[in-house]
């Protein structure tokens, strides 16, 4: 699949690009506004979080299924999310800290992800380091939670929090920006069959 293939398919599902972010930006805000809240409230918070971001992936590959790009990294972001999600609700009796790892390895593997389709866009788009930051971000967020798995409840909540935060303001403006992609490649298109009409 050639970059404007592969931008193509990105600028399709900018409306889920753009949820991923407010359900980040969301979950954030709840983090950062309950200091108090205990380790396991707020992981299995955080993978409910995870499970939407999956459900959101999955439903991107399924709108793209029947068009000539594969949609195999939707499917995997979304696998990643609902199998973290998933099994935060159904191992209640993992210790907080087996949770805080799983999450911190979920966010290593959507950041790799991320990152590297960054990379191939790279000489498609202008603005491929809001997608290469947002991949940062997790791996950052990932790395921090595994050197820290002693932190209070208090520090893993505001790192989860602006975490979440700041990686759903950045899916938000990428979103906003392959919609503006989106609507000029779909102009062009339609000038163009106008023309040749």
């Amino acid at each position: 699949m050639n970059h404007i293939q592969m931008l193509d398919q990105l600028s399709g599902n900018w409306g889920w690009v753009f949820l991923r972010g407010a359900a980040g930006v969301t979950f954030g805000i709840l983090a950062l506004a309950w200091p108090g809240v205990t380790l396991v409230v707020l992981t299995l918070c955080f993978g409910a979080y995870a499970l939407t971001d999956g459900i959101f992936a999955l439903l991107a590959a399924y709108r793209r299924r029947e068009g000539r790009n594969p949609v195999w990294p939707w499917v995997l972001v979304g696998l990643l999310g609902v199998g973290a999600g998933t099994t935060t609700f159904l191992w209640p009796e993992m210790t907080a800290l087996a949770l805080l790892m799983f999450i911190a390895f979920w966010a290593l593997f959507i950041g790799i992800l991320q990152i590297a389709a960054a990379i191939r866009l790279r000489k498609a788009i202008d603005n491929e380091w809001l997608l290469g930051a947002s991949g940062g971000l997790s791996v950052l967020f990932g790395v921090l939670m595994i050197a820290s798995p002693g932190a209070g409840a208090v520090a893993v909540a505001w790192m989860i929090g602006i975490y979440s935060i700041a990686f759903g303001i950045l899916l938000i403006v990428l979103g906003l920006r392959l919609k503006r992609f989106h609507d000029r490649r779909h102009q062009h298109r339609h000038a163009g069959a106008a023309q040749s009409g």
